[in-house]
């Protein structure tokens, strides 16, 4: 029974001297970033999307009937506009490599959604003139504002300044990803 308590001791004994020989002595893994290789990893995310604007927009669309009239929509939408960077366009020549430095020229950043949000965007209001009540409604008109609606909040978002917050937040998270594998970017334009 005693051998047993000795030998427990100096196996706990010597676990401890072999994780403090391990914890004190880091060993540092150095890493090459082969362009290829680094492209293709890339590549696999397909895009990043970096910003979220979300946008409410008012659109009205006018029909006029034949053989007069018209017919108007009144359409409140709310879209989310997703912008950030196609990975899939990032080709080997977009890398280059300086000693332990990395250089990547990124895709330049674009809108890549707008979603409405269906919940908050309604039909406000819809007339067609009194005076012709036996022209029917246009069932497609709603579709046409939702399309129209989807432009205009897409150019709305650009002018705000979607792209060039999308490009500094690319920047910001390649970075941070590659860092994470222990590759050092010198810039990430």
């Amino acid at each position: 029974m005693i051998w047993k308590r000795i030998l427990a001791l100096l196996t706990a004994a010597l676990t401890g001297v072999l994780l403090t020989l391990f914890v004190s002595h880091q060993v540092r893994v150095r890493r090459t970033a082969d362009p290829a290789a680094l492209v293709r990893e890339i590549q696999a995310l397909n895009q990043l999307v970096t910003v979220r604007y979300r946008i409410q927009k008012v659109i009205g669309l006018e029909e006029k009937k034949v053989p007069f009239g018209s017919e108007k929509l009144l359409l409140i939408v709310q879209a989310d506009v997703l912008a950030g960077i196609d990975l899939t366009a990032l080709t080997p020549n977009a890398i280059h490599r300086s000693g332990d430095t990395v250089t990547i020229q990124l895709p330049e950043p674009r809108v890549l959604h707008v979603v409405i949000d269906e919940k908050q965007t309604k039909v406000w209001d819809r007339q067609i003139t009194w005076w012709t009540p036996w022209v029917p409604y246009n069932n497609d008109l709603e579709r046409q504002a939702r399309l129209a609606a989807i432009e205009d909040i897409k150019n709305t978002a650009i002018e705000m300044g979607i792209l060039t917050d999308a490009h500094k937040s690319a920047q910001r998270n390649i970075r941070q990803l590659l860092k994470s594998f222990g590759i050092e970017l010198a810039n990430a334009t």
